[in-house]
């Protein structure tokens, strides 16, 4: 079956020339002018990826993105002029998988599309094969619903957030590099840039109040990488 790749920006011109690039990719491109028009097709079409602009008339390309994060999981790829570190930290706690810059090459759009269309399409099909959930009396995470919780408070994570700890728990017990967890989070492109995952592993710490509780779940190897480690039965709380 053919994926479906919904294009949000006001420029018809981008529009049809991202539907020129990707439609012999055996994928179905739909376009919409504007962010209401976009929503509006977002849930009538419940496409496999979104490519969204930044700057539009009437609702932003942020707005845009957290309004589709109210019932949606599938990958986000913004398609803009900006991309500025603020823009991006905004873009990654409203929901935005990926940051394409304008203007951009037919190749890198291919590349980072059929990306972001394959890590949706192993998260909808192989997370059953991983562990689901991890549960303690201080730390609930339900891989299912994407719910977390410390000491039975829900914790608020950005999808990135998440995604790392995810990851994590899934392969607990296990080393994993920077380059393993910035593919997971952000994709091929960005395994290179390893000071991402280091950034977001400290917001998650601090989220979780790693550490206040008697235990330490994320833990480092210095210049190997990160592993989730369970809390035992014995630790005092």
């Amino acid at each position: 079956m053919n994926k479906k790749v919904l294009v949000i920006d006001d420029d018809p011109e981008l529009g049809e020339l991202v539907k020129t690039i990707l439609s012999p990719l055996e994928i179905v491109v739909y376009l919409a002018y504007s962010g209401e028009d976009g929503l509006k097709q977002a849930y009538n079409v419940h496409p496999d990826l979104v490519i969204l602009d930044i700057t539009m008339p009437g609702l932003d390309g942020f707005e845009v993105c957290s309004r589709l994060r109210e019932f949606s999981s599938f990958p986000i790829m913004m398609l803009t002029a900006r991309i500025h570190e603020n823009d991006m930290l905004h873009g990654f706690n409203v929901g935005v998988d990926d940051f394409l810059r304008k203007p951009f090459s037919k190749n890198e759009l291919e590349a980072r599309v059929r990306a972001l269309l394959r890590r949706s399409n192993n998260q909808n099909t192989s997370v059953s094969s991983y562990i689901g959930a991890y549960t303690d009396p201080v730390l609930e995470i339900n891989l299912s619903s994407k719910i977390v919780k410390v000491k039975g408070n829900v914790v608020e994570l950005s999808p990135k957030e998440y995604d790392l700890l995810a990851c994590m728990v899934r392969e607990q017990g296990k080393i994993l590099s920077h380059r393993e967890l910035v593919r997971e989070a952000w994709g091929e492109l960005y395994i290179n840039d390893p000071s991402e995952s280091s950034l977001y592993i400290y917001y998650l710490r601090n989220k979780l109040k790693d550490g206040k509780y008697g235990h330490q779940y994320i833990r480092t190897l210095w210049g190997r990488g990160y592993w989730f480690a369970p809390r035992n039965g014995d630790e005092v709380l």
